[in-house]
């Protein structure tokens, strides 16, 4: 696969691939992973790459070095002035997102340090966030004289409406217990057991029907944005559909039989 200049050049996205678990590490520890246009593709690429993959079950977003994400790349965009360029990116930073939230697999957030602005719409984007107690997570762009409205729109999907206004108008951050409390997390460990912890969600994850995941998954987030009555009528059709499925019936017999289940991925 074709990477982007910056990608190619210093291998800014890595990837290890292990027991069903796809592993993308953001490696600009220097520039504290800031989502610079090149990393975004490059994140993006990935993804695209996954989602037709059937041995991928898991896909866990890291980063390397004292941050996790610091956000979009600042340098970049003040070297690039102009509004094709912030449209162009905002847009390439949306459709990430949203390719998060449209993939098969499951996603892990696994945040050892600092989530700031994009970061930590990086975060919420993901199905599941685990974070060392040492993280923390933050919407400072008011500081700059720049409102964080589309990191607000992962964010205010996860966390309630008077903490997420708090985070965009003081640009304060939140500690990790804060940010579980306030639903951004699923839970925070100390920094020495988080690789651990997320081995752990991963392996309960991948230890399932893969075919029960991505139906369940794509439910679950369409569900959310219709009213109740279409969401009942919805979520009946899904589970009729996944009733039908061979999976289904063999985690069913398996559980009358009080076996393990083969999982045949339909």
């Amino acid at each position: 696969m074709a990477m982007p200049q910056e990608a190619a050049a210093e291998s800014i996205l890595l990837r290890e691939d292990r027991d069903g678990v796809a592993t993308l590490t953001l490696n600009r520890p220097r520039q504290r992973n800031a989502l610079s246009r090149d990393l975004m593709a490059a994140l993006r690429a990935e993804l695209d790459a996954i989602r037709d993959d059937r041995s991928v079950q898991v896909v866990v977003i890291t980063a390397a070095g004292p941050a996790f994400c610091a956000g979009h790349d600042l340098k970049e965009v003040r070297e690039n002035d102009g509004e094709p360029f912030f449209k162009a990116l905002f847009e390439q930073c949306s459709e990430l997102m949203m390719a998060i939230n449209r993939l098969p697999q499951i996603v892990i957030a696994k945040v050892h340090a600092m989530a700031t602005a994009a970061g930590c719409q990086l975060v919420a984007a993901c199905d599941l966030a685990v974070a060392a107690d040492s993280a923390r997570f933050a919407t400072p762009g008011v500081n700059i004289g720049l409102f964080c409205s589309t990191p607000m729109v992962a964010i205010s999907r996860n966390v309630g409406r008077k903490k997420m206004m708090e985070m965009l108008v003081t640009g304060e951050p939140l500690d990790a217990a804060t940010a579980e409390a306030a639903g951004l997390l699923n839970r925070v460990v100390p920094a020495e057991e988080l690789d651990g912890a997320v081995a752990a969600l991963a392996a309960a994850i991948t230890s399932k029907s893969p075919l029960t995941l991505t139906i369940g998954k794509e439910a679950f987030y369409r569900q959310l944005e219709q009213p109740m009555d279409e969401a009942y009528a919805y979520a009946s059709a899904v589970m009729t559909r996944n009733m039908l499925a061979r999976d289904a019936r063999e985690g069913i017999d398996a559980f009358i039989e009080k076996r393990a289940p083969v999982w045949k991925g339909e």
